[in-house]
């Protein structure tokens, strides 16, 4: 009998080619839209998680809000790592929005970061070319610079730079590394850095003392004790006055921000879903108008000894055949536009399994929902009340 209600079940979309597709149609866009949405989610997500985990998984940043009399220094920060065994090294840093150049040539986008020795290995930037800042550069305020592939390519046309000269607001700096590629984030360009010795970046961008560090935890494991420490230290030379400083690590962003970005996922999905209760709307009412116009066959088959659970049977299959039909053909033309997406945005989209079949589930729980009304309609029919119809 489900056999036989199949083919009735194809036989009539068949015969209304057009009125199915269109019905069909609205099943294939909600499915679309819930696996092309949900996939853009998750997309955003590991891009934004990978680009923070680049910035290294023990991350604890620091940022004084309060400044004092007598400022933090890097003799004060050398004391607190070589007293806690939790922090493996410590790099203050000075940052500043600057324009440079090189010749004839101006880079207006370039930020300046005056830093130490320690800050390549705790943010995780490692160099491509040359080297990176020495201990001896800090010492003698040295004016070299280690910069980003964005700068060289802006300023000189190629990354094979050391030697080269940039300046700024006329002070002179020789080019001794070029970073590794970072690629851009939702804050901007990481390829467009250029960093000098943290001591010679006190002078020349007019800051005493320190005001951000970055440390790093010796393990993953350490973190949290890491950040209790530096907690405590914060408190004692700020009399625990909490609102002086911000302190985070790197994990509490990766919390808050899982916990974001999955919200945001589930309210794409839910917005997604919308179209496919459309679908369904669309499927009940093109399953009354067959019932419309089938009301004599109905009462034929009912006549000559259909009972009702065939005549339920026969409409509900084939508001699913329309519905599984729409969720298959979503499915394939959102896993087209995935690939075509990833390539224009440059981002690692793709459709897991879960996914899927949620798309295709619920577009079967939308047939048989907006399918059963119809069915049971048609099922209810008196033989004598269907041969009388004159539709």
């Amino acid at each position: 009998m489900f056999i036989q209600s199949f083919r009735m079940a194809i036989k009539s979309i068949a015969s209304n080619k057009v009125r199915s597709f269109l019905t069909i149609l609205g099943v294939i866009i909600g499915v679309i839209a819930v696996v092309v949405l949900v996939a853009i989610g998750q997309g955003t997500t590991l891009q934004v998680t990978s680009n923070i985990e680049g910035m290294g998984t023990n991350l604890l940043t620091v940022n004084i809000r309060t400044q004092r009399s007598n400022p933090i220094t890097m003799d004060d920060l050398n004391k607190l790592v070589n007293s806690n065994v939790f922090i493996s090294g410590i790099a203050p840093m000075i940052s500043q929005s600057a324009t440079v150049k090189a010749g004839n040539i101006t880079y207006e986008d370039s930020t300046i970061e005056a830093t130490t020795p320690e800050y390549s290995e705790i943010r995780n930037y490692p160099v491509f070319q040359g080297r990176f800042l020495k201990q001896p550069d800090i010492d003698n305020r040295s004016f070299v610079a280690v910069v980003g592939t964005e700068v060289a390519d802006e300023l000189f046309g190629t990354r094979n730079v050391i030697g080269e000269k940039i300046s700024y607001n006329g002070y002179v700096f020789t080019i001794v590394g070029v970073l590794g590629e970072k690629g851009s984030s939702s804050l901007g360009s990481n390829d467009s850095k250029i960093i000098i010795p943290f001591t010679l970046g006190e002078r020349i961008l007019f800051q005493k003392g320190i005001r951000t560090f970055y440390a790093s935890a010796t393990s993953g494991d350490t973190v949290d004790m890491a950040q209790v420490s530096l907690k405590n230290y914060l408190n004692r030379i700020f009399d625990s006055d909490t609102d002086a400083y911000n302190l985070f690590s790197q994990s509490e962003i990766l919390d808050t921000l899982s916990e974001t970005t999955r919200t945001l996922t589930l309210m794409l999905g839910g917005i997604a879903a919308i179209s496919l209760l459309v679908g369904g709307i669309g499927i009940m009412n093109i399953m009354l108008v067959s019932v419309s116009e089938r009301t004599r066959e109905i009462g034929i088959r009912k006549a000559i000894g259909a009972a009702r659970e065939n005549i339920l049977s026969q409409f509900l299959i084939e508001a699913l055949v329309i519905s599984l039909m729409g969720g298959c053909l979503g499915l394939l033309i959102a896993w087209i536009l995935i690939i075509i997406l990833s390539k224009i945005m440059n981002m690692t989209l793709g459709m897991s399994g879960s996914t899927a079949l949620l798309a295709v589930c619920f577009s079967l729980v939308i047939g048989i929902v907006f399918g059963l009304y119809p069915a049971n309609k048609a099922s209810k029919l008196k033989p004598i009340d269907a041969l009388r119809y004159e539709g």
